[in-house]
């Protein structure tokens, strides 16, 4: 039982230290977080320059034509949703290198 006290210290002792990230490992895993919330801003920005942008699409319709002017508009707001789900998709995956 003596020696089982020592062996059960070290083991703690070990995993503690071994759970303790270096500051480099710190800052790496900074830099990541900082480049998956920007990639995520751009992602706010693709949807929001394309809902503006189908925005004036529709307002531009001088009424004559109006169900092509809508499949223009929704072409536009399915691109920049697609483009918007890339980045976070990306932003996710710059996430999981930590």
């Amino acid at each position: 039982m003596s020696n089982l006290k020592p062996v059960l210290i070290a083991a703690i002792l070990a995993s503690t230290l071994a759970a303790c990230d270096s500051k480099q490992e710190n800052k790496r895993e900074a830099v990541l977080e900082k480049k998956a919330d920007i990639l995520e801003k751009k992602a706010d920005i693709a949807r929001d320059q394309g809902e503006a942008t189908a925005d004036r699409i529709e307002k531009q319709d001088p009424g004559m034509d109006s169900k092509a002017t809508d499949r223009a508009a929704e072409a536009t707001r399915d691109a920049s949703e697609r483009r918007a789900d890339q980045l976070e998709d990306t932003a996710d995956r710059v996430r999981e290198q930590k």
